[in-house]
């Protein structure tokens, strides 16, 4: 189950950090904000549970995870403008 939950939370976070940080050359689209706000949140948990901000297993909250989300929009941003 918290795989599913990283996923419904993940998504909320991706609409999230769209929100705050609208722009052209980011992903646009209903699958790539899930997919944003997916890998913001497993940013988020591993870069919690590295820091001791979580326990092992534990999953980043909306929160941390929608933070997360943007610190993959902003890498995605960098990354793109170097293409």
């Amino acid at each position: 189950m918290g795989i599913i939950w990283t996923i419904i939370i993940g998504f909320v976070a991706g609409v999230i950090a769209k929100f705050v940080m609208p722009g052209d050359n980011e992903p646009s689209g209903f699958v790539l904000t899930t997919i944003l706000g997916i890998v913001g949140a497993f940013v988020a948990s591993y870069l919690g549970q590295g820091l001791g901000w979580y326990d092992p297993g534990e999953g980043a909250g909306l929160i941390g995870a929608a933070v997360g989300a943007i610190i993959v929009l902003l890498v995605w941003g960098m990354v793109r403008r170097r293409a």
